[in-house]
């Protein structure tokens, strides 16, 4: 259930920060709102995936893995490519994530 709650903890955090811009600066209600629900429902189901992850690799793979989600929403909704060093950095941010699932020893479940 832990990779459950935490695919529903990223998506909800890229719904969210993928609206923040269609909020306008919360001058907008409607995208507002899903911003403010898309964390709280983030968060509410972070905090149950770290009742089995070590908060430093639950926070590893929530952020980076919606580093490079929001990167492609932005690509597709707003049209901001991101460039080759983006695109490699991203790779490294994934690449780190799954070091740390492959060899590190504090992924215990």
């Amino acid at each position: 259930m832990s990779y459950l709650y935490l695919a529903i903890a990223i998506i909800s955090e890229v719904i969210a920060t993928s609206t923040l811009k269609a909020s306008a600066e919360f001058t907008k209600p409607i995208p507002s709102l899903v911003v403010v629900a898309g964390y709280a429902v983030a968060f509410y189901f972070l905090t149950l995936v770290l009742r089995t992850i070590p908060v430093g690799i639950a926070y590893a793979v929530w952020s980076g893995l919606g580093i490079v989600l929001v990167a492609i929403v932005g690509a597709f909704f707003y049209k901001q490519i991101p460039d080759v060093p983006g695109i490699i950095g991203m790779g490294l941010i994934v690449m780190g994530v799954i070091v740390l699932h492959v060899f590190s020893k504090s992924v215990s479940y």
